[in-house]
C-alpha cells in the first residue's frame, strides 16, 4: 500500500467533506436529542463508503475507455464551472 495515496486521498477528503451538506445534515440528526449518536455516527459512515465505493468503482470503469489526462481536464473544468455557479448565485 501506498500510504502517501493514502494520506493524500484522506486530507483531500476529509478537506472536502468539511461543512458540506452532507456534515450539516449528519449534525442535524445528531442534534436529536431522541437519537443515539452511536446510530448517526454508523449511518453516516456507511452512507460515506458507499459513496466512495461508487466513485471508485465508476472510476474505474471510466479509466478503461478514457485517457486519464482526458479526465483530468474534464474534472477541472467540473470544479471550475461549480465555483462559477456558486459565484453567480451568492
Amino acid at each position: 500500500m501506498d500510504f502517501k495515496i493514502l494520506f493524500t486521498i484522506f486530507f483531500a477528503v476529509f478537506i472536502a467533506e468539511l461543512g458540506d451538506k452532507t456534515q450539516l445534515a449528519t449534525v442535524l440528526f445528531a442534534a436529536d436529542k431522541e437519537v443515539d449518536k452511536l446510530t448517526v455516527f454508523l449511518g453516516a459512515s456507511l452512507a460515506l463508503i458507499a459513496s466512495s465505493a461508487i466513485g471508485v468503482l465508476v472510476g474505474g470503469i471510466i479509466s478503461q475507455h478514457v485517457n486519464e489526462r482526458y479526465l483530468h481536464y474534464v474534472a477541472g473544468l467540473g470544479f471550475i464551472g461549480i465555483g462559477v455557479w456558486t459565484i453567480i448565485k451568492a
